[in-house]
C-alpha cells in the first residue's frame, strides 16, 4: 500500500487500481474511506485509479490535530499527494462531500487541474446548500418502491430534526435498492470516521465569494454529474453549481441516486470516459 506524508507530518495512504492513464480520486462521506468507491463502475478497465484515504480514514493515520479534519485544511494534503505522484497536471474526480475539497483545491491550484469531475457533488464550497425540502422533493416520487411506506415518515422526521438517523430510509440514497446497494450501505458505518465527519464542514471552512472569484482562473474542463433521483444535490442545484466554472459540462444519469456507478455502471463509465477522452497520458507509480 503506497503512502506519503502530509505537510503537517500525518502519514496518508492511497490505493492504486486498474491500468491506463491516471485518474486521481477523492472520496466523500464526508470522511469515508475510499474503499466504498470500488472500481467506479468498471473504470479500472480503462484508467489507473489513485484513491486517497483522507486523514483519519481507511489506511491513513489519525492527525495530531483534529481541527485538520476541516475541509479547507486538507487542500494541502491533495497538493502534497499530487507532488508525490509526480503529476504536473491531473484528472481529478471527486464524489459527494469530496467535491467540496476538490473545488477548494481547483480554486487554489487551478493550473494543476487538467480535467475535473464532480460526481453528485456537495456544492457547499460555492455557497450552495441542499435543503430538507430538496431531499423530500426527490423522495416523494418514489411511492411505488416497496420500502417507501416505512422509509418516508422516518426520512421526514430525521430531516425535521425530530428523530435520529434510521436505516429504514437509506434506500433513498440509491437509484435501485438491490443486493449491491444493501452491501454498499452496510459497509458505511465501519468505513466512516464520525468525529472527522462532524468537523469536515466546520465553521470557516468555506468562503464562497472568494472561491468563485478564484475559479475564474480555472481553464480546465469540468463535468458536474447529477443523479436523476438524488436528493443531495438534486439536478437543479447541481446545474447551478456548474455555472460557477468557466468551462463546465452538466449531465444527469437517468434513474441514478447518490452513487451512480452502482445504479448503472455501464452508463456511468461511458459518460465519464467520454468526458476524459483526449487527456494526455502520464504514468502513475506501481502499487506496492
Amino acid at each position: 500500500m503506497p503512502t506519503f506524508t502530509a505537510p503537517d507530518g500525518t502519514p496518508l495512504a492511497y490505493h492504486l487500481r486498474g491500468e491506463g492513464d491516471p485518474l486521481v480520486v477523492l472520496p466523500g462521506g464526508p470522511m469515508r474511506a475510499s474503499a466504498y468507491l470500488g472500481d467506479l463502475g468498471g473504470l479500472t478497465a480503462h484508467r489507473r485509479l489513485a484513491l486517497l484515504d483522507l486523514r483519519g480514514t481507511g489506511d491513513s493515520a489519525l492527525p495530531a490535530d483534529p481541527e485538520t479534519y476541516r475541509c479547507d485544511r486538507m487542500v494541502e494534503d491533495v497538493e502534497a499527494w499530487r507532488t508525490h505522484l509526480g503529476l504536473e497536471h491531473m484528472d481529478l474526480l471527486a464524489h459527494s462531500a469530496g467535491a467540496a475539497l476538490a473545488t477548494l483545491y481547483a480554486a487554489r491550484y487551478p493550473q494543476r487541474i487538467r480535467r475535473l469531475l464532480l460526481i453528485t457533488g456537495n456544492p457547499s464550497a460555492l455557497g450552495l446548500r441542499t435543503t430538507p425540502e430538496d431531499r423530500l422533493a426527490a423522495a416523494r416520487p418514489r411511492t411505488a418502491e416497496p420500502w417507501f411506506t416505512e422509509a418516508f415518515p422516518a426520512f421526514r422526521a430525521w430531516l425535521a430534526g425530530e428523530a435520529d438517523f434510521d436505516d429504514a430510509f437509506v434506500p433513498f440514497f440509491y437509484g435501485r435498492w438491490d443486493a449491491a446497494a444493501r452491501k454498499h450501505a452496510e459497509a458505511e458505518p465501519a468505513q466512516t470516521n464520525d468525529e472527522a465527519a462532524d468537523r469536515y464542514f466546520g465553521d470557516g471552512a468555506f468562503t464562497p465569494d472568494a472561491t468563485r472569484t478564484a475559479l475564474a482562473a480555472l481553464t480546465a474542463p469540468v463535468l458536474v454529474y447529477a443523479g436523476e433521483v438524488d436528493g443531495g444535490p438534486r439536478p437543479g442545484l447541481a446545474r447551478r453549481a456548474a455555472e460557477a466554472f468557466p468551462k463546465a459540462e452538466f449531465t444527469v444519469q437517468p434513474g441514478a441516486g447518490h452513487f451512480p456507478w452502482l445504479d448503472d455502471p455501464e452508463w456511468f463509465a461511458d459518460r465519464v470516459l467520454a468526458f476524459l477522452d483526449g487527456s494526455a497520458a502520464t504514468a502513475l507509480p506501481s502499487a506496492e
